[in-house]
């Protein structure tokens, strides 16, 4: 609770420093949902660009898992009866080849106390009530300098709803209607790039007798679907905090795969066949031989081709 605690002053400080940005610089309307909203984006992209480091401890995980595949698979026929022995050979090869089996789960693994830090901020704003003395402010917004913000971030909206309002308690906003489908839409939204992201490293980026697409394919379908259930819950600026940082993660991916593929992948072929078409262009193209039986030259009497007579002023001009 004291880590979150103190995630959650980060989080929300973050947050009030890209709303005095938009506010101050760019001149939005500081008491808009858009404001609050675009505050939000600028905090996935400060946490993601925090987080690249990790980002590429976890694709060079998962090019090692991929190039140490044919060494897993001789160790586990090798103890295959041997469950013990087989698990201390595996982590000695980890070891050895400097592969974390878990460095692809960081990135995630590392957001979840973020999101859950933005969770209780955006619920903290929700329960807003001026006439409560039982109510509790939470990150900065406790701090005086920055307690006014709170009934501003409290009344902001964007189509109507509020950044606080969820699908399950969409009857206790100003508008449950526009609410339940405004949440529906980011709920929408935050599974297909979700599913679009896991897929894309499946289908690209994973060699077709890699032992480890069974699980990712499972994968595919499991996250999608707990964000789908998981969602109804979720308050407005959390979904959008969710639907950005797999829009990064998508983007981010792409880049990955098209400029650095593992190996034996779909996405490796592609980029050399886009190599091989670069440097055919840059050759430019290939000048055709002139067939044997069409050259003078390789006849058994070749016939000896005189020059044309020219005039005085063509040999000048030449």
């Amino acid at each position: 609770m004291f880590i979150l605690d103190w995630l959650k002053i980060g989080v929300s400080w973050i947050l009030v420093q890209f709303h005095s940005l938009l506010t101050n610089v760019v001149g939005m309307n500081p008491g808009s949902g858009w404001t609050w909203a675009f505050s939000i984006v600028g905090l996935v992209i400060v946490i993601r660009i925090a987080l690249i480091p990790l980002f590429v401890k976890q694709i060079k995980s998962q090019r090692n898992l991929q190039l140490i595949q044919p060494q897993m698979k001789e160790i586990q026929k090798k103890y295959a009866g041997d469950k013990e022995r087989q698990s201390q050979e595996m982590m000695k090869l980890y070891k050895d080849t400097g592969t974390n089996p878990l460095a692809s789960c960081l990135p995630i693994l590392l957001q979840a106390p973020i999101f859950f830090a933005l969770f209780g901020v955006l619920q903290s704003i929700a329960m807003y009530n001026a006439d409560d003395p039982t109510y509790t402010a939470q990150g900065v917004f406790q701090w005086e300098q920055y307690a006014t913000l709170l009934p501003q971030a409290h009344d902001a909206q964007i189509f109507g709803v509020p950044l606080y309002g969820t699908f399950m308690n969409a009857d206790e906003t100003p508008n449950p209607m526009a609410t339940r489908i405004v949440a529906v839409i980011m709920i929408l939204l935050m599974t297909a790039t979700s599913f679009i992201t896991q897929r894309q490293l499946i289908v690209k980026n994973s060699a077709p007798d890699n032992p480890m697409v069974r699980q990712q394919k499972i994968l595919l379908y499991v996250f999608p679907l707990i964000f789908a259930v998981s969602g109804i819950n979720f308050p407005i600026g959390v979904l959008i905090y969710w639907f950005t940082t797999n829009l990064w993660s998508m983007g981010q991916q792409f880049w990955v795969i098209r400029n650095n593929p593992q190996p034996g992948t779909p996405a490796f072929e592609a980029k050399e066949a886009r190599q091989a078409a670069k440097v055919a262009a840059k050759n430019g193209p290939a000048i055709e031989a002139i067939p044997a039986e069409d050259s003078d030259t390789t006849s058994e009497n070749p016939t000896r081709v005189q020059p044309k007579k020219q005039s005085r002023s063509q040999r000048k001009k030449k």
